[in-house]
């Protein structure tokens, strides 16, 4: 069976491939080489698969040319479209940050005038004070003038009695009592008329003076609640976007303020409240609303110091393209997907790079796949890397504040060409830097 079919298979070769012969001739002599129905069929079918090959490679670069081509396509659009709509944040956040300046100004202003009425007011209650106790003295003279004015009378009228049962004389043989002591009993009597119609005068321009006291402390008093209520107007407006922009990055700010507190150095303090004396009582509502504005400024004067020590800002000042943002993504070179910790901002070599917030330098130096890298501890547990660069402005413990320039933008480490890589770690763990970068843009 198995020599039947080899040998139809050779006739079948034969028939369709008959043996060849190579002829090589040289000066001296002819040689050839025999090819058989197998050889060829061998060689027919190497050439096939190197052609098929060829074709199949060439049909695959192709086909990757022109995928390549669409994603870059794909990619500048995205990158276009992440620049407008960074260039619109970055409008919003100046546009913001002139209403923010405008807001303390009047802020400010509006603190100023209070303190300028709060002492008026102060001074106000202390001549109605003094007024009420001068009202005081006055009504007492008049009651005690009244008492005598009408002793004085009544010891007349009995003289007078006394006189007419005496015939002018009083008691048993008395002295007369003679003209002269009548007109002087009745010229007291008529100066104490007078002194009780002149404090009786000087009573009502009291109760005038009073009563004017009363409506321009009514008029102080509405004003100083006007002004008030614009302070905590203003104070609203501006505590609540930095609550928010804190809360948005994912800090406790119940224990973000007790930190910062806790940290006072050379800021100022907490503002110290209003304490008047009263004598037991409690505090008038005017101090009460103060106290709390006060509160709230100490808030607000917090959050600024906060702010300032937290890396709201961006590292790039200068032109950028924002080319790679966090999350999982595709590794370029092995072909897999891995996370990425941070966003990557692309610019020419030597673009100046700066420190995002106040803090200390930790690293300042080559690591394996971040190349030249600088890493800055801030305050609340976070930590900012600056990846790539191609110089390295700080030292390891040295102190930078936010917008110090710490090194340039480079292509080392493992990259595919120059751009800044930005992490943000809280507590060590790696944290989107966008949530930091939009929750200062949304404020400032």
């Amino acid at each position: 069976m198995t020599n039947s079919l080899s040998m139809r298979m050779n006739a079948f070769l034969e028939r369709h491939f008959p043996e060849r012969r190579l002829f090589l001739k040289s000066e001296s002599e002819t040689r050839f080489i025999r090819l058989k129905p197998g050889m060829q069929v061998a060689a027919i079918a190497g050439v096939s698969a190197v052609v098929g090959w060829s074709i199949i490679a060439t049909a695959i670069l192709l086909m990757d040319s022109i995928g390549s081509g669409n994603f870059r396509e794909q990619a500048r659009r995205d990158q276009q479209v992440y620049q407008e709509r960074l260039n619109a944040l970055a409008a919003e956040r100046d546009t913001r940050a002139d209403e923010a300046l405008e807001a303390q100004g009047r802020f400010n202003s509006a603190l100023s005038r209070i303190s300028d009425m709060q002492s008026e007011l102060l001074a106000s209650e202390t001549r109605r004070r003094e007024l009420e106790t001068g009202i005081g003295v006055i009504q007492s003279t008049l009651r005690r003038t009244m008492n005598d004015r009408d002793t004085a009378r009544k010891e007349l009228d009995g003289l007078k009695v006394a006189m007419a049962e005496n015939g002018g004389t009083v008691g048993n043989g008395g002295t007369a009592i003679s003209d002269s002591t009548v007109d002087f009993l009745t010229t007291a009597l008529a100066d104490t008329a007078g002194e009780r119609d002149k404090v009786v005068a000087d009573a009502k321009d009291a109760l005038l003076q009073a009563d004017a006291m009363a409506a321009e402390l009514a008029l102080v008093r509405d004003q100083n609640d006007a002004i008030f209520r614009q302070l905590e107007e203003a104070m609203t407006v501006s505590v609540a976007p930095l609550d928010k922009m804190f809360r948005a990055a994912g800090l406790n700010t119940d224990s973000l303020i007790a930190q910062v507190r806790r940290g006072y150095s050379g800021q100022g303090g907490p503002l110290t409240p209003i304490s008047l004396s009263t004598m037991g009582e409690m505090p008038s509502p005017d101090a009460s609303r103060a106290n709390r504005l006060l509160n709230e400024m100490d808030r607000l004067n917090i959050y600024r110091i906060a702010a300032q020590k937290a890396p709201f800002a961006l590292p790039v000042k200068s032109s950028y393209r924002f080319t790679s943002g966090y999350g999982y993504r595709r590794d370029p070179k092995t072909g897999g997907r891995r996370m990425h910790e941070g966003v990557d901002f692309a610019g020419p070599v030597g673009t100046p790079l700066y420190a995002t917030g106040d803090g200390v330098v930790v690293h300042a130096g080559w690591q394996s796949g971040y190349g030249r890298l600088v890493k800055i501890r801030h305050e609340f547990g976070i930590e900012t890397r600056y990846a790539h660069m191609s110089r390295v402005n700080v030292k390891v413990g040295q102190r930078v504040s936010r917008g110090e320039r710490i090194g340039d933008m480079g292509a080392s480490g493992r990259v595919t060409g120059p751009h800044v890589h930005y992490e943000v770690r809280v507590g060590g763990q790696p944290v989107n830097p966008m949530i930091y970068i939009k929750a200062a843009t949304d404020v400032f």
